[in-house]
């Protein structure tokens, strides 16, 4: 499988990674310690004392990694849906690791804001079924909006939705639809919002097509908040958040 330019392939026993040039480092000392101590990137990631905890699918470590400034958050894939207990963390090779760079590559080209993918591992190499962990750099400040819109007040989340709806612009401008596109695959830093999960999306769709998809995904995910948690979301948020996004979507 050919690698994406600035990115290098590390052969480690018990992994394989890849990972960015400036990251390679970091991430083979998390996978080997210096003293040939070997773990997986995501214990590596929960045994640092400077490690902050996200809830997810499951826990997610940002961290720094060895010799390297900026943060990154990793996060050890699992299955979600109705056979999620069942599969657990088990993927056919090469896993959604590969793919999720590919993707978060292409949507940076695309000019779609989301976490950039710096590296992924493998384990164990060459297995027909593999568990994969993946790392992307942190958004600093960064909230997903099932969080904002539930904990916070009017101006906070008038700017949370006023973000996700230019994010809503910028996927349908590029024709990307994300089958999974709920209310905490969005990341917010009151500036500007970051679509996550995106191994999952599909490129290509009609501008228009893309946008009915994913508002009408988002749109049910925060009814689901609003009707379990107690988002504090009225149908006017919601139609606000539609007309929006459907003019952002028409600023190039």
């Amino acid at each position: 499988m050919s690698l994406p330019a600035g990115f290098e392939r590390l052969l480690l026993g018990h992994a394989v990674a890849v990972a960015r040039t400036d990251f390679a480092f970091g991430i083979r000392r998390a996978l080997v310690g210096a003293d040939g101590t070997r773990s997986t990137l995501h214990e590596f990631a929960s045994r640092q004392p400077n490690a902050r905890l996200f809830h997810g699918r499951g826990p997610a470590y940002s961290v720094t990694l060895p010799q390297a400034s900026a943060r990154v958050v990793v996060r050890h894939n699992r299955h979600g849906g109705l056979f999620g207990p069942l599969t657990g963390d088990l993927f056919f090779a090469p896993t959604r690791g590969p793919l999720e760079l590919e993707r978060s590559i292409a949507l940076e080209e695309l000019g779609v804001p989301t976490p950039q993918v710096v590296a992924y591992a493998l384990y164990p190499p060459g297995g027909l079924l593999q568990r994969c962990d993946v790392a992307t750099r942190e958004i600093a400040s960064g909230r997903d909006l099932a969080d904002i819109v539930t904990r916070d007040g009017g101006p906070e989340r008038a700017a949370a939705l006023a973000a996700t709806a230019t994010l809503l612009g910028a996927m349908a401008r590029a024709g990307v639809r994300h089958p999974d596109l709920n209310a905490k695959n969005v990341l917010v830093t009151y500036e500007q919002a970051f679509v996550l999960d995106v191994d999952r999306v599909r490129l290509g769709a009609a501008p228009e097509d893309a946008m009915d998809a994913n508002l009408a995904r988002l749109t049910r995910s925060l009814e689901k908040w609003r009707a379990r948690h107690g988002a504090r979301l009225s149908e006017r948020d919601l139609a606000d958040l539609g007309t929006a996004a459907r003019r952002a979507a028409l600023v190039s």
